[in-house]
């Protein structure tokens, strides 16, 4: 951790010390730039792979096609992608489909049509 964001945890951390709810946050934010991070990586090093399997046998100023249909210039990049996938749900997971509040609206709009039926016959 750098220094000044290391003096401003301290500082958020002073201020919000009993406050569980920061310390929840903040693992969050660590994970969401972990996953950028990977992220990241993973678009540098893939497309340095391709460019150099077009560039395997440069000979003037001509790339060679045949890299494109290979099979091993996409096959890191597939592989780790199913990673980055696996990485994506871990870090954005169960909140990606199915928010926070989804359950409480789900329960409220079951208990509102009870409601309306309960109320149709009476």
């Amino acid at each position: 951790m750098g220094r000044y964001r290391r003096r401003m945890y301290e500082e958020y951390a002073q201020e919000f010390k009993n406050n569980e709810s920061f310390e929840i946050a903040y693992r969050k934010v660590k994970k969401i730039k972990g996953f950028y991070s990977h992220l990241k990586v993973y678009i540098i090093v893939n497309v340095i792979i391709i460019i150099s399997n077009l560039n395997k046998d440069f000979i003037g100023s001509r790339f060679q096609e045949d890299g494109l249909l290979d099979w091993h210039t996409y096959s890191t990049a597939l592989y780790w992608g199913i990673a980055l996938l696996i990485h994506a749900f871990t870090v954005f997971g169960p909140d990606l489909f199915f928010s926070g509040d989804w359950e409480q609206k789900k329960i409220q709009k079951y208990m509102n049509k009870e409601q309306a039926n309960t109320n149709k016959w009476q």
